[in-house]
């Protein structure tokens, strides 16, 4: 029922397109394995090789710190209405900060993002496919807007601020690479 592909199929990226969520899912040598679940209008794909997602400020900041010990990542898209499919996106990523050269031109991919912290670069070296048997069916409501609510609130002082104190190091200690721009320097 697996199915691989060097690279996304036009097909599949119409269905990555249409989805309204995906998981990001990273690990240092040591510690804990990270999953994460991914909304709003927040990923690109670039080339059949090659993706991009923004990411908000939020509580932590795992899959930074993962990616400076080592630099693999898998996204995962599930199909939750009638036609089943689960798809993996396998490769190797990095990380780039608003104070990378990069930053401005790939932020500019989307819609203006309230406390945007990093974009991460996935370059696929394995597509793989999979039924989906096994997962419900749902029905999509709406994304939600409580973070752009969040971030609006904190004002760009208070989430360089918050991200500081939170997302500086992981949960196992791991740095993050954070800028602080208040110094001009990576944590």
């Amino acid at each position: 029922m697996a199915k691989q592909f060097r690279e996304i199929t036009n097909r599949l990226r119409e269905f990555i397109e249409a989805q309204q969520l995906y998981f990001v899912a990273t690990a240092a040598r040591e510690g804990r394995v990270n999953v994460s679940p991914k909304g709003l209008d927040s990923l690109r794909v670039l080339s059949p090789t090659q993706v991009v997602w923004l990411n908000a400020t939020g509580s932590g900041n795992e899959t930074a710190a993962h990616l400076l010990d080592t630099p693999r990542m898998t996204l995962m898209f599930c199909s939750f209405v009638r036609e089943p499919l689960i798809l993996r996106l396998y490769g190797t990523a990095r990380t780039v900060h608003e104070t990378d050269p990069d930053w401005a031109e790939l932020c500019a991919l989307f819609p203006h993002m309230l406390g945007a912290r990093n974009i991460f670069v996935l370059d696929i070296d394995l597509v793989q496919t999979s039924c989906g048997y096994g997962v419900p069916e749902f029905e999509f409501v709406t994304q939600r807007t409580m973070l752009d609510t969040w971030a609006g609130k904190k004002g760009e002082e208070g989430l360089v601020a918050y991200r500081q104190e939170k997302n500086r190091a992981s949960i196992d200690g791991f740095p993050t690479g954070l800028p602080d721009p208040r110094a001009g320097l990576h944590g």
